[in-house]
């Protein structure tokens, strides 16, 4: 990580807060106490800036400066709120296109993701706060730029995201080696989130209820499941099959 990845020290983070700068993260030493580690928690909060604590080894394997128990990692993008980008989307005319990102970790896998929306005219990636990856400078690396060019939807949960878009008539398709239909039998020609999940444990089992439709993507060998930067650009590419074979505008 370089150093203009991030800003250490609670006194430097509370202006970084009050000076409006993107921030991914902060990571607050679990035994950090006292009345300025307070005021750094209050402001965060009050921003609504994501905060974990960690141990204090955890924020050291970053930077062996003072950094007092707490380390903001810098966001690489401005990252947009779904409420308003999907009003947004419907004003401009266009017929959107979401990937919602279910606890992807792996920034190799999140970067080549979103190389492929890019290419293909979606629309926004929605992640969320917890228990994902997020944009910063590795991931911009290994998307190619891509994520310069695509919005990224921060949420606080993805159930929320998927129960939003439905709300707002979009089929939310979730891609699984779990599902019965073929990823290929599924109409795409409406607003759609197609949902992908994390690599180890898929798409949680809530999201999978909410979903209209379970996809799946045939498999004949050995192995039972694709790699989830593969499995997007398979059913990413179908949409945009059925809808250039349908006329409709694709970006």
């Amino acid at each position: 990580m370089e150093p203009s990845d991030y800003i250490f020290g609670i006194r430097a983070v509370i202006e970084a807060i009050e000076a409006g700068k993107e921030i991914d993260k902060i990571m607050i030493a679990k035994d950090l106490q006292g009345d300025l580690a307070s005021e750094l928690i209050a402001k965060a909060r009050n921003a609504r800036v994501v905060m974990q604590r960690v141990p204090v080894e955890r924020i050291n394997r970053i930077t062996r400066k003072n950094h007092q128990g707490v380390i903001a990692l810098m966001s690489a993008i401005t990252y947009y709120r779904l409420d308003h980008l999907v009003p947004e989307l419907y004003e401009a005319g266009l017929l959107p296109f979401i990937v919602i990102l279910d606890g992807i970790t792996d920034v190799r896998n999140f970067g080549a993701i979103a190389r492929t929306c890019e290419c293909a005219g979606v629309d926004a990636i929605v992640i969320p706060e917890h228990g994902s990856v997020s944009v910063g400078g590795d991931a911009i690396k290994t998307s190619a730029g891509a994520l310069h060019h695509i919005p990224v939807a921060r949420v606080g949960s993805t159930s929320w995201a998927v129960r939003f878009l439905k709300e707002n008539g979009y089929k939310v398709v979730a891609v699984s080696e779990k599902a019965d239909e073929n990823y290929t039998q599924i109409s795409y020609t409406d607003p759609v989130a197609i949902v992908l999940g994390a690599e180890d444990t898929g798409i949680s089992p809530e999201v999978l209820r909410q979903a209209d439709v379970r996809a799946s993507i045939p498999m004949f060998g050995k192995i039972g499941s694709l790699n989830v930067s593969v499995a997007a650009g398979v059913t990413i590419y179908e949409v945009v099959r059925q809808r250039l074979a349908a006329n409709l505008e694709v970006i």
